[in-house]
């Protein structure tokens, strides 16, 4: 039979790979073929992305997007999410924003 401390220490370990594998999964950009941005690129795309949707939260980033050069996606406290579509030199040259309820359907 297992102690409480085994128990926990396994609880514990198991807690970690869930949350380290979340934080993989958006610096790889999650399942897109195509890679995050990175370096200062990471910056000036975020940075670009945020004073465009006006707050939130960069939850995904890929070089090399079908739509334009960079792609941010920003998370809003509301739960939308915004795809901001950047080009080279991180200029704005889209948007597409995605209800929380359009998934549910």
């Amino acid at each position: 039979m297992f102690n409480k401390t085994k128990v926990l220490l396994i609880s514990a370990v198991a807690a970690i790979a869930v949350i380290a594998g979340a934080g993989a999964a958006i610096a790889s950009g999650g399942d897109d073929s195509e890679p995050p941005i990175t370096g200062d690129a990471l910056v000036k795309a975020s940075e670009a992305a945020l004073a465009h949707t006006g707050g939130g939260t960069v939850t995904d980033t890929e070089v090399g997007d079908e739509e334009s050069y960079y792609e941010v996606e920003v998370t809003m406290d509301d739960g939308r999410s915004i795809d901001v579509q950047l080009d080279e030199a991180f200029r704005v040259v889209g948007e597409e924003v995605e209800d929380e309820s359009e998934d549910d359907d």
